[in-house]
């Protein structure tokens, strides 16, 4: 019975992690509220699961991988309400409660490793997965791409360049307005969050099918995926609460470029993502 409520509260915290974006991010009343009442109903049933998992496994401290990243989430949960109360910190909740359904969505699948009625509905998960991390990837660099576009706009509008003038600036006079590149640059990093988001659950999905179990989240490409994520949030949420545009935007946006040839060069090391592997 602890399963289903596990699977209860992993829904509840999907809503959640849903809601607590535009709670945060466009400062919205109304989904700060839901936020709030969803998140506490899944660690209500999350609580529920976890004492039920324990008394009918006869022991109080976790045993397996899964028991463990369960509790984990559990106390993510409970450390981001405790904030909440007592700071009204409710921001925190665009990480935690993110972290929070990846910690328990994996344990919600069940005990034993899952396994797909057929080869054909694993291959379209698995197309699903590459299609979702690679718009993500193109959302972002078309991102990058706007930022760079934007900074030679400025130093081009700085330079008061004219017809008249001899400039090598001259010819860059198809380049967009500012604020038409800010809004493309903010537009792709919104497209590609949920890309992102829904790849790396498939790929949680994919890795239950196969004998590596919780190693799989040792893999240096699974790592740098979760870390791109974790820095996908963070520039959403610096963007946004802090006002940036512009230049300063522009450079933020240049350091994310870091992180994904980071990820991309990890597969060179990785056992599970490496191009070519069988």
């Amino acid at each position: 019975m602890h399963l289903l409520w596990l699977r209860v509260a992993a829904m509840l915290y999907a809503a959640a992690s849903v809601a607590i974006f535009p709670a945060v991010l466009y400062r919205v009343d109304r989904w700060r509220r839901y936020c709030v009442h969803l998140g506490g109903m899944a660690f209500f049933f999350h609580f529920v699961s976890s004492v039920e998992m324990l008394v009918q496994a006869h022991h109080w401290m976790p045993v397996g991988a899964r028991e463990a990243e369960s509790l984990l989430g559990l106390v993510v949960c409970g450390l981001f309400f405790l904030a909440w109360w007592l700071y009204d910190a409710i921001s925190l909740g665009i990480f935690a409660l993110p972290i929070t359904f990846f910690l328990v969505f994996v344990p919600a699948l069940g005990q034993e490793r899952y396994t797909f009625p057929s080869q054909g509905v694993r291959t379209s998960w698995l197309v699903a997965h590459i299609a979702a991390l690679l718009a993500a990837y193109a959302a972002l660099g078309f991102s990058l791409l706007a930022s760079i576009l934007y900074l030679l706009q400025e130093r081009r509008l700085k330079a008061k360049v004219t017809p008249e003038r001899d400039s090598w600036w001259v010819p860059l006079d198809w380049l967009p307005p500012l604020d038409t590149l800010e809004r493309i640059a903010h537009a792709m990093l919104l497209f590609g969050f949920p890309c992102m988001t829904v790849g790396l659950i498939i790929g949680a999905v994919l890795v239950q099918e196969t004998p590596l179990g919780a190693a799989y989240f040792l893999d240096p490409k699974v790592l740098a995926s979760f870390l791109m994520w974790v820095v996908y949030v963070l520039l959403l949420f610096i963007r946004r609460t802090a006002g940036l545009r512009g230049r300063k935007a522009a450079y933020l946006s240049g350091a994310v470029l870091v992180v994904m040839l980071a990820v991309w060069a990890s597969n060179l090391f990785s056992h599970v993502h490496r191009y070519g592997a069988p």
